[in-house]
């Protein structure tokens, strides 16, 4: 059975019927953004510095270059972020007892007690903002973008696959 153009998501002369997804995602996520920094500020965070928390917890990750990886950061660009948050007492970095050349990561009492109070401050923002979504169409909206932001292209620095 032929494919119409409606089918394939574009118009009878072959021009897709949506914006393209960065050209919906960025402007929303420097939105957002915007709409963070004033909490970071105010709870004395940089975004870098929010990001390592927020990949940090207990259990301890083995290495900077691991964190910087899970956090999409050059992982020279991140010492100085992980050297202020160690001085704050809000992280500790220990050698570990397998290579002593190796940093182990991870926080402490408050580094969780500041992520959790910044994290809760913006996600109550984001409420706001999603509350204008129908609910079917909020519960989709996060499902997919949950689903799409831990694809393996995604989280290797690799662009989305022509599969």
């Amino acid at each position: 059975m032929a494919e119409n153009a409606a089918d394939r998501g574009a118009t009878p002369e072959g021009r897709p019927t949506r914006p393209d997804l960065a050209a919906m995602i960025v402007p929303l996520g420097r939105a957002l953004v915007a709409a963070e920094q004033p909490i970071l500020d105010a709870h004395g965070l940089t975004m870098w510095a929010y990001s390592v928390l927020l990949h940090l917890d207990e259990t301890p990750i083995r290495t900077q270059a691991a964190l910087a990886e899970a956090i999409r950061a050059d992982k020279t660009r991140i010492i100085a972020v992980l050297d202020d948050l160690e001085t704050r007492e809000l992280i500790r970095r220990q050698p570990d007892p397998e290579d002593r050349r190796v940093r182990l990561l991870s926080l402490t009492a408050e580094g969780r007690r500041l992520r959790d109070a910044a994290q809760t401050a913006i996600q109550q923002g984001e409420e706001r903002l999603l509350a204008r979504l129908p609910a079917a169409d909020r519960a989709g909206f996060l499902k997919g973008l949950q689903a799409l932001s831990t694809l393996p292209e995604l989280t290797r620095g690799r662009g989305p696959s022509a599969s």
